[in-house]
């Protein structure tokens, strides 16, 4: 089973010409609105990849349609609390060739305390993995309380914080990030992906696929990316996470794991949107990438 300490928006999206630069006002061709926030998204994609998740998250009251999606969407949503904040939001940006800029408001996901997490895992058993990201607060509780109770680590590094990582570092199984957020990683720890205290590192690479560096059987593998034309990036390395999460729930190797995860990754970024479109295991599966 997966518990997904995640954040909860509502994605607004903008199509524009252009990514917009300093000072520069644009106006959007097009304007959408679904459900996101990258646990979100994660919490969805495992459910839909075939694991059971339960989320834990927050929402204000005006993010009730959320959780109710997420539910519907197959996630399990006891721990999901309503509090007093607005639930978080988050603008996204879209140019034509797919690539984004976005703008995150926390609200209700900053809003998560200790309580909330460990009510949740308290119903977690050893062998039960417990996903992380940077959206939402109580990492660190989350982190130490899963270790104690013998759950696997799975945490994506983003929105990319040095400080997130260094409090958490020693307790990770399984890091996620991007070639950006490696980078990031290097220059504030000054130490190399392969001398991290950490199982298992994978670096998402875009076009170029994704690296696997196994620091336990200290080895390295590249994996080639799937072709397909992008129209839009956005979620689709929440999805290659969730993928890469419920594969390993279900006890696939690493390997296979990483190329069923590649392969969501990359039918994702051919739609628009987050959570709302994100694929299920049987079309990830039947999908010819040609």
């Amino acid at each position: 089973m997966i518990w997904n300490l995640g954040s909860i928006n509502a994605d607004n999206f903008y199509d524009l010409p252009h990514l917009p630069g300093p000072g520069e006002t644009l106006t959007a061709t097009r304007f959408r609105q679904g459900l996101g926030g990258k646990g979100a998204n994660m919490s969805v994609a495992a459910a839909r990849a075939g694991a059971r998740v339960m989320h834990i998250g927050a929402t204000g009251a005006d993010g009730r349609w959320a959780a109710q999606r997420l539910f519907e969407y197959g996630v399990d949503i006891p721990h999901v609390a309503e509090v007093d904040s607005a639930t978080g939001h988050a603008n996204i940006h879209i140019d034509p060739q797919g690539e984004n800029s976005i703008v995150i408001f926390a609200g209700a996901n900053a809003d998560i305390d200790e309580q909330m997490i460990g009510a949740a895992l308290s119903e977690a058993r050893p062998g039960d993995t417990l996903l992380l990201q940077n959206e939402t607060s109580g990492q660190v509780y989350a982190a130490k309380t899963a270790k104690a109770l013998g759950l696997r680590l799975i945490y994506a590094a983003a929105p990319f914080s040095a400080a997130a990582v260094a409090a958490i570092l020693e307790d990770i199984d399984i890091l996620v990030l991007n070639a950006v957020e490696a980078g990031q990683l290097h220059a504030a720890t000054g130490r190399e992906l392969d001398a991290l205290p950490v199982g298992d590192v994978i670096v998402t690479l875009g076009s170029d696929g994704c690296k696997w560096i196994s620091n336990t059987a200290r080895t390295t593998r590249l994996f080639p990316a799937f072709p397909v034309v992008p129209v839009d990036t956005t979620g689709a390395g929440d999805t290659f996470t969730g993928y890469l999460a419920s594969a390993l729930d279900r006890s696939l190797p690493m390997p296979q794991a990483i190329t069923l995860a590649s392969r969501a990754g990359a039918l994702m970024v051919t739609r628009r949107g987050t959570a709302d479109v994100i694929p299920d295991l049987r079309e990830v599966q039947d999908h010819d990438f040609g």
